[in-house]
């Protein structure tokens, strides 16, 4: 504020007649306006507001950064389930806020978005420790997602300019990026051989062939979309790269060896191999907190030995790296039996036999486990907490289930409670549900999310982006608050 003082009186002295403009991202505040007023600069100049508390990444996702955001967007909503410490504090401020303000008109229509589901990270803190392997999944773990886009060697992406780096954005836009996102990579790889081959058999029968305009016509149409099929070939063939290695190919099998919670001494000696053969310390790490939050924690023998043994493998400046991720709760010691065999059979965590290529179940997004905290905002959608609220009481921190506004005086409005509502409200609109994460959330879970909304009702997302490994790097510097 003062050097913006400092500009305005250096003009005035000079005899400069200029109109002076300060917008405040995202609000201003009374210091700043005392400052202006102290510096005697605060009638010389108009001041603005820029509200930017929301900023779409995608057509149903929201980057939420700053607090109260949905209080100026989105007005009152009638059903607010939320499970975590952060996510019941948040509900009881929205509750206290419409006690203050209450907004009970009787003229009042039944609003766009009906429910509210809160999460925190720390309810699920398994499925961001799991390999994503949906494609923008993929994209993130190999090249992290930052806004949409991913930072890469423009010689990736065919162009001759070594040594720079290029932006690629990854959204809605792009209409085959659209199709491919939340698919398995594997099968993204098939989609993308055929749409190669089909368009090579096209181009094949204009050359040799005589065509009529309209067959041209069409050609042309599907030469539109060749930059859009590079890109995502160029993109899949880097993935590759990745995907290909030995290390790679064998932790998808032993993360969900680890998640079934059945051979603890073949998980065990797997992660004390990778510890000697110095993989990267952030996938030891991830595979060491899934095992260690499935087994509800390792009994102190074997939990001082690991310890051991990566300090010798990585070096002992690591040791506050543990230490940071004893205390945010990601590794402790053995101190009860665990809950998680009975969690994953309750809500059926882990499904055989799924289907990548024609999915009937959110768990296609992981090959056969299906997120602990989509699997709740399924049973939210479809039936609410109560039939679940045994297991709700194991996983981590308190919860929730209220009725705000008018809505509240009337037990049974809820059209998430009974399956003939589910699609529809009153005036025949498809039900709107948000969903805000505290604390981030996976591209694998995102894909989950639009699996359930393409099924049932309308799903919007309101989190940030939670990257695994930069999380994991956060914690190791001391960073992260449990």
């Amino acid at each position: 504020m003062k050097f913006i003082c400092l500009n305005v009186h250096d003009d005035v002295s000079k005899g400069l007649q200029r109109e002076y403009f300060v917008y405040f991202v995202p609000r201003c505040t009374v210091v700043c306006e005392k400052i202006l007023e102290e510096e005697n600069a605060y009638n010389l100049m108009t001041i603005g507001e820029y509200p930017l508390y929301i900023v779409p990444l995608d057509e149903d996702v929201l980057s939420f950064e700053l607090d109260l955001a949905y209080k100026f967007s989105f007005g009152v909503i009638p059903n607010v389930r939320s499970k975590g410490k952060a996510s019941v504090r948040v509900a009881d401020i929205l509750n206290r806020m419409q006690a203050e303000e209450p907004v009970n008109s009787p003229d009042m229509v039944v609003p766009e978005i009906n429910t509210l589901i809160l999460l925190d990270r720390e309810v699920d803190m398994v499925t961001p420790m799991l390999s994503q392997l949906t494609y923008e999944g993929l994209l993130d773990e190999c090249l992290h997602v930052n806004n949409g886009s991913v930072e890469l060697d423009a010689s990736i992406m065919g162009l001759q300019q070594e040594g720079k780096k290029i932006k690629v954005p990854l959204n809605s836009s792009d209409k085959l990026f659209k199709e491919i996102q939340d698919l398995n990579f594997e099968v993204v790889v098939q989609i993308l051989r055929q749409k190669a081959t089909s368009m090579k058999q096209d181009y094949t029968e204009v050359t040799t062939t005589t065509q009529s305009v309209s067959e041209l016509k069409d050609f042309v149409k599907k030469l539109n979309s060749l930059p859009e099929m590079t890109k995502h070939i160029n993109l899949a063939q880097h993935l590759s790269t990745f995907t290909s290695k030995p290390a790679s190919l064998g932790q998808p099998d032993m993360e969900h060896t680890i998640v079934e919670a059945q051979s603890y001494d073949i998980c065990f000696e797997y992660i004390e191999e990778l510890i000697h053969k110095q993989e990267p310390l952030v996938n030891v790490l991830r595979l060491l907190i899934l095992f260690s939050i499935t087994s509800s924690w390792l009994p102190k023998k074997q939990f001082d030995y690991l310890r051991g043994e990566l300090l010798h493998s990585y070096g002992f400046e690591h040791m506050a790296t543990l230490n940071n991720l004893e205390k945010a709760g990601l590794l402790r010691k053995q101190e009860s039996k665990s809950n998680w065999l009975t969690i994953k059979r309750a809500l059926q965590l882990v499904v055989e036999d799924t289907d990548t290529a024609n999915p009937n179940d959110i768990a296609y997004v992981f090959s056969g486990y299906a997120p602990l905290s989509i699997r709740l905002v399924q049973h939210a959608v479809r039936s609410g907490w109560r039939p679940i609220e045994e297991i709700l009481k194991l996983l981590p921190g308190p919860h929730s289930e209220t009725k705000r506004g008018r809505f509240s005086s009337s037990p049974s409005y809820d059209p998430l409670q009974a399956s003939a509502n589910i699609d529809k409200v009153a005036d025949g609109r498809r039900s709107l549900v948000l969903v805000v994460f505290i604390g981030g959330i996976t591209f694998a879970e995102i894909s989950a999310l639009r699996f359930l909304s393409a099924q049932a009702c309308q799903i919007c997302c309101i989190y940030g982006i939670c990257s695994s490994k930069l999380q994991t790097f956060e914690i190791s510097e001391g960073h992260y608050q449990p």
